[in-house]
């Protein structure tokens, strides 16, 4: 009885009947017997596929959906599955409920799939099943991958991309965006030259999608063109081979520029002498005397491609004297600047002679009395540039400051790893434009490079670096030697997940 509403109910009961087959009690359903009855009579995987071949290139990771069609799967994923799961003709006589891997070993070239099925039987009576099937892996190469091993030469698009300059500066930043965006997964082949790196494609649209990738990353200008591999008369097809020719703005960050009149006057006047502060698809210019910045485009700078008047191999070292802040600190991009009247002596003259500089700068919140300092020696520089002369009436400064020097602290920690790392793409090299004085030239850059990333955390915004796993085993630096040195917080670090071989046998046994 409700309390609430003084009413009473009746409990309901459902109502059982024998099974008719070994009599036990049970809900009544269509067929009148008990579930194991009816699997003993019916069999609803009978007929069903329980053993399958697939073909699979080991090579490129992908397996073969017949006739042509080669589809790209990890082991146990949702890509896998479907594809399994579809190579079964036969599931349109049930209803497929459910279907999950089974784990075997990765070596044993087996695959196994466990579904659940549902049938109609007798009398509209719904049965439910479980059934695994088999799929044997049999290796195949597919058509690619099958011109690559015989020839590796036989590649239908490539791209040759160069930078005109005397470092790799810019490849090596280019390499870990490539890395970061997987924008080489479809090069069959890639080579690094004396002045670039050279991409091989088994297809046109691949090398195009390529540059498309690089237009947004870095200010470049290309041009195509093709060659007549093969011609059939009677289907009139006609194979091609396709060159593309990419190259790079030679404008690198911490350059040195002399604009043209042309320019400085559509940039509103800007320097004429200013600092690449940054390139992406577009070129920072920065104005380090009023901290004036603006911007060009790949069309803008190719319109007059004007090059650097000196390059980070032509910084000198100096010592800072005194600092005087001129305005507050601004934020320009991203990057912080603060304007300064810095004393400065060059380190090679220090000692010698009493020969001081007076400059305006914009690192005034790097700097302090007794710092070094890298700059561009404009007071001692022998320039051959044309537009130069253009100014020589006008009142240009000594020395232009570019970035503080660690180098003197950094000599404690040479020789000891870092707490990170960074990947690299699978290159061949050109080993008849290398020798030992250019693999230490490339050595030596490829150092620079990490210390500016060291410096910059505007440049590892863009890429991904990994921890190091010989940092944690090597004697890690003191407090006081790793002091006022630039480094990369353990926060942007990604973990470095590489299973070899004997690591996945251990992990098993």
């Amino acid at each position: 009885m409700d309390q609430n509403t003084g009413m009473f109910y009746v409990p309901q009961t459902m109502g059982t009947v024998l099974c008719c087959k070994c009599g036990i009690s049970m809900p009544p359903n269509a067929a009148n017997m008990c579930v194991n009855c009816l699997r003993s009579e019916v069999n609803i995987t009978e007929g069903l596929q329980k053993i399958l071949s697939i073909f699979h290139c080991p090579d490129c990771d992908s397996y073969l959906q017949p006739p042509r069609t080669w589809i790209k799967a990890q082991l146990e994923s949702k890509e896998l599955l479907t594809f399994c799961v579809k190579r079964l003709k036969d599931l349109s006589k049930v209803r497929l409920i459910h279907a999950e891997f089974i784990w075997t070993e990765p070596h044993s070239k087996r695959i196994k799939v466990k579904l659940s099925v549902q049938k109609e039987v007798y009398n509209g009576a719904i049965l439910q099943d479980a059934y695994v099937v088999e799929y044997i892996v049999k290796d195949q190469l597919c058509e690619s991958c099958s011109r690559v091993q015989a020839n590796p030469d036989q590649w239908v698009a490539a791209v040759q991309l160069r930078q005109h300059v005397s470092h790799r500066r810019t490849f090596f930043y280019l390499e870990q965006l490539i890395l970061k965006h997987n924008a080489a997964k479809h090069a069959i082949r890639i080579k690094q030259m004396d002045e670039g790196i050279d991409f091989f494609f088994n297809n046109r649209s691949h090398g195009v999608k390529f540059i498309e990738f690089l237009r947004k990353v870095t200010p470049i200008r290309s041009r195509d063109d093709k060659k007549l591999v093969s011609h059939d008369p009677k289907s009139n097809h006609f194979n091609y081979k396709y060159t593309f020719s990419v190259e790079i703005s030679p404008i690198c960050r911490e350059d040195l520029i002399c604009l043209p009149n042309k320019v400085a006057n559509s940039l509103g006047n800007l320097g004429p002498l200013v600092v690449c502060a940054k390139v992406t698809n577009n070129i920072a210019l920065l104005d380090p005397i009023t901290l004036r910045q603006s911007y060009l485009d790949a069309d803008q700078y190719w319109r007059y491609s004007f090059r650097p008047l000196l390059s980070s191999r032509q910084l000198v070292e100096y010592i800072v004297l005194d600092v005087e802040p001129v305005s507050p600190e601004v934020n320009i991009d991203g990057l912080r600047y603060l304007l300064a009247d810095v004393q400065v002596a060059r380190v090679s003259d220090f000692g010698r002679n009493d020969i001081k500089f007076d400059v305006r700068t914009h690192l005034g919140h790097l700097l302090n009395p007794g710092d070094y300092a890298l700059g561009y020696d404009l007071y001692g520089a022998n320039s051959n540039d044309i537009e130069m002369d253009n100014y020589r009436g006008r009142s240009l400064p000594d020395v232009i400051l570019i970035k503080k020097s660690y180098e003197e602290k950094r000599q404690k920690r040479r020789g000891k790893p870092r707490s990170w790392k960074l990947k690299s793409l699978p290159m061949e090299v050109d080993s008849s434009a290398k020798g030992k004085d250019g693999d230490e030239k490339v050595n030596s850059e490829y150092e620079q490079f990490l210390q500016d990333l060291e410096e910059n955390p505007d440049m590892r915004f863009s890429i991904s670096l990994y921890s190091n796993e010989e940092y944690r085993n090597a004697e890690v630096a003191s407090v006081s030697d790793a002091d006022d040195v630039p480094s990369v917080p353990v926060e942007e670090l990604l973990a470095d997940l590489d299973l070899s071989d004997e690591e996945e046998d251990a992990m098993v046994n």
